[in-house]
């Protein structure tokens, strides 16, 4: 049987692969897992549940809250909040464990599960499968006094909003600012927090009626923020994804700044305030060669990873460094967030306009983004990727060829029944060719 937790918790489409039944399960293993210690102690463990405006999270917190009441855990329900904030209210608040319902940028009919520990930390996989060994096993039912008790807890956003102004190293005092808040769960946090640190701010996609999230704006659909910051002749842009754990950003005309040009950027505001631990900044292998370019000539070495913020994020941890991410916009800085916080993320972003006088457009010309072209092989057998001699020896002579100036990368999605290959070059051209080349190659040497 296939594992339930995905790199991301547990995602699918709701009411068929993420049902209430599912929900409660979860929720009362996770109450016997996370929940222990604190009972070992003598205490009653304590959550806090957050969601998306999904339609679907209304059934399933109200059954992830029954499952946890139920299984003796006093209940925190923050409402709609995003993933970020609900980590930042757990350790916050001194729970034990959150637990967020959102599948990110999905579509509106999936839903998802995420669990955090103490501290609002991202849960091992070890602790993970102790969840779902737990699911359907016999449990000791408390009575009485010893039953969750459940509080509907509106204090949160002020609280993550405060918390949000307080790592601001400066206001934002005459910026105009366009926020897509993909119709979902920084919808009212978003626009709030950037007022209240001083930028004039247009607001889209922050209408949610429950079934628009993702649909057609956020970090996903970039089409209409980009009209807007002209429309408003704003000084940038920011999109979050319907949880708000990542964003991308767009200059004065409109332009796309993707997640390796603003982790470049903050590494050098970082860089230059003695903040950025060890000089390094952490990013995963799908990263941009001109990310890596741009921080060797800055002094900054980059620390790669398997692709997933969770590998960015134990790899961070690992060595207490204060900055890494991913090109979609995932950005972790671990002095303010124990995740990753598209609404943090945009604030920093545009600290560093204003305390430079720079514009977006000129800040993010710290790297050169390299031509880069990413193609799915289906039908082949992804696992023999890594091993196969044939397709090794080809990979090998490209890189051969392309030396200094470009790179190559071939990986099994972690998600998809396919192969990834990547190919980086001086011009989309090359890229182009070289890419073609190797997907031949992994057709015929890995085709089922």
């Amino acid at each position: 049987m296939s594992r339930l937790f995905g790199t991301d918790g547990v995602r699918g489409l709701a009411n068929v692969d993420i049902t209430a039944e599912l929900a409660l399960q979860m929720s009362v293993a996770a109450a016997q897992v996370l929940g222990g210690p604190a009972r070992a102690k003598g205490r009653k463990p304590k959550a806090v549940v957050g969601r998306d405006p999904r339609a679907s999270g209304e059934f399933l917190s109200a059954a992830v809250v029954a499952g946890l009441a139920s299984a003796g855990v006093d209940v925190h329900n923050v409402g709609v909040l995003p993933t970020p904030a609900v980590a930042f209210l757990t350790g916050d608040m001194d729970a034990h464990f959150g637990v967020m319902l959102s599948a990110s940028h999905n579509a509106m009919p999936d839903n998802g599960i995420k669990f955090f520990a103490e501290g609002g930390h991202k849960l091992p996989d070890a602790v993970e499968d102790e969840i779902e060994a737990q699911i359907g096993q016999r449990w000791e039912r408390p009575v009485g006094a010893e039953v969750g008790r459940v509080h509907e807890n509106r204090a949160g956003q002020a609280r993550y909003v405060a918390h949000l102004l307080s790592t601001l190293p400066n206001t934002l005092d005459g910026l105009t600012i366009v926020l897509d808040a993909a119709h979902g769960a920084a919808s009212e946090v978003s626009p709030e927090v950037f007022r209240l640190a001083g930028a004039d701010v247009y607001e889209i996609g922050a209408s949610p009626d429950g079934l628009n999230i993702n649909d057609g704006y956020g970090s996903t659909h970039l089409a209409r923020i980009k009209a807007a910051v002209r429309e408003h002749k704003a000084d940038l842009g920011i999109a979050h994804d319907g949880d708000a754990d990542r964003c991308l950003a767009v200059d004065a005309d409109g332009n796309e700044v993707d997640g390796d040009q603003i982790m470049a950027i903050l590494a050098l505001a970082l860089k230059g305030r003695g903040r950025l631990e060890s000089n390094t900044l952490v990013a995963t292998v799908m990263s941009n060669l001109g990310l890596i370019n741009a921080m060797k000539r800055e002094g900054i070495s980059v620390r790669q990873t398997a692709v997933g913020d969770r590998y960015v994020l134990e790899a961070m941890r690992a060595e207490n460094y204060s900055l890494g991410g991913e090109q979609s916009g995932h950005v972790i800085m671990l002095d303010h967030g124990t995740t990753g916080d598209g609404v943090l993320t945009g604030l920093m972003l545009a600290a560093r306009v204003k305390e430079t006088g720079k514009s977006l457009a000129e800040l993010a010309t710290v790297m050169t983004r390299m031509p880069q072209v990413l193609k799915n092989v289906k039908g082949v057998d992804k696992a023999r990727v890594e091993t196969d001699e044939g397709v090794q020896a080809a990979v090998r002579k490209e890189e051969a060829a392309l030396g200094e100036t470009g790179r190559v990368l071939l990986r099994k999605s972690g998600t998809e029944p396919v192969v990834r290959v990547m190919v980086e070059a001086e011009t989309e051209e090359r890229a182009e060719a070289v890419c073609d080349r190797l997907v031949t190659v992994v057709r015929e040497r890995l085709s089922l």
